[in-house]
């Protein structure tokens, strides 16, 4: 276990130089000038010129690169262009209120979904499995935005249930109050998906030879389903929640921006329209370092799952 893991660090240094080389170039070359972004139309060529010393854009290319290299590992990015606000900050301040809304969503729709789709599972080639698949395939053609702006306005406006906009301070009234309404419409979308996604993950097992063998042997439906099948599919349920998690980190952008939520997600959002380089480049860096090491704790955790898993 041990050496596996090792090998693994080892194999995510070549992969992460490689992403760092891709993200510098590619804001380097391919983007636009940020010194005539934060100028304007207005401004003077002397002024732009200013801004491209003040910000090191006149440094050679490997200069740039080499600074761009420490302030990874040294976690140091300097400020925001646009607020000139620390990007360190940026991530400290923002990210607690993406976790109070995010997380929350990850654990109840892997929950929820894993019991919808073993309930659906259970009365597979029933009218009820028919009906929940129409229902499903239905709630999936329309946009998540429909969702927000249906859910704002019944729950928010017309019931006058939870509050559309707000944060604070305080963790338990933000989870409690602010966060609660896209929770609830974040995780009822989600059912969806993740219904049809675990019903097919369960009934790849139920076909299985040993679960004929089980039933041969008189073990109840139960028992098969419960213990037998969940366990086998849980492996495919890991491998799409270790796809999901990298994504809390960054938030959702339509519930952040349309509850007013000053989450990273958001910040984010700002960032691109605004050409806030700093902080596209830590966010995207990170988040790549973040998915290599998830991906990681995935494949030990199929190894938990089922012992007879062989890390190589």
């Amino acid at each position: 276990m041990a050496a596996y893991i090792l090998r693994r660090l080892w194999q995510m240094v070549p992969t992460l130089f490689g992403v760092i080389l891709l993200v510098f170039f590619l804001f380097k070359f391919f983007g636009g000038d940020p010194a005539e972004i934060l100028g304007g139309l207005l401004a003077t060529p002397e002024q732009i010129q200013a801004i491209r010393q003040q910000l090191g854009l006149n440094d050679p290319w490997y200069v740039q690169l080499w600074i761009f290299i420490k302030s990874i590992f040294t976690f140091n990015w300097g400020n925001s262009w646009a607020t000139s606000e620390a990007v360190s900050n940026i991530f400290a301040t923002r990210m607690p209120a993406t976790l109070t809304v995010m997380v929350p969503i990850l654990i109840l729709e892997v929950i929820l979904g894993i019991i919808a789709a073993m309930a659906v599972a259970y009365v597979r080639g029933s009218l009820t499995d028919r009906a929940v698949m129409i229902i499903t395939t239905i709630a999936l053609s329309i946009s998540f935005l429909v969702y927000i702006i249906v859910g704002q306005w019944l729950f928010g406006f017309y019931l006058g249930w939870f509050p559309v906009q707000g944060w604070s301070d305080s963790f338990v009234t933000n989870l409690t109050t602010y966060a609660l309404l896209p929770i609830l419409l974040a995780t009822a979308v989600s059912l969806a998906p993740q219904t049809r996604l675990y019903r097919s993950f369960f009934l790849d097992e139920i076909n299985q030879d040993y679960v004929r063998t089980a039933r041969a042997k008189g073990l109840g439906e139960n028992t098969i389903l419960f213990k037998h099948v969940l366990r086998n599919a849980m492996i495919p349920v890991l491998t799409n929640i270790a796809v999901q998690l990298p994504g809390i980190f960054v938030g959702s952008f339509l519930i952040e921006t349309f509850f007013s939520i000053p989450g990273l997600g958001r910040e984010v959002l700002l960032a691109v329209n605004r050409s806030d380089y700093p902080v596209i480049q830590a966010v995207t860096v990170y988040l790549a370092v973040l998915t290599m090491v998830i991906n990681l704790i995935a494949d030990l955790l199929y190894k938990a799952v089922d012992p007879r898993v062989v890390l190589k």
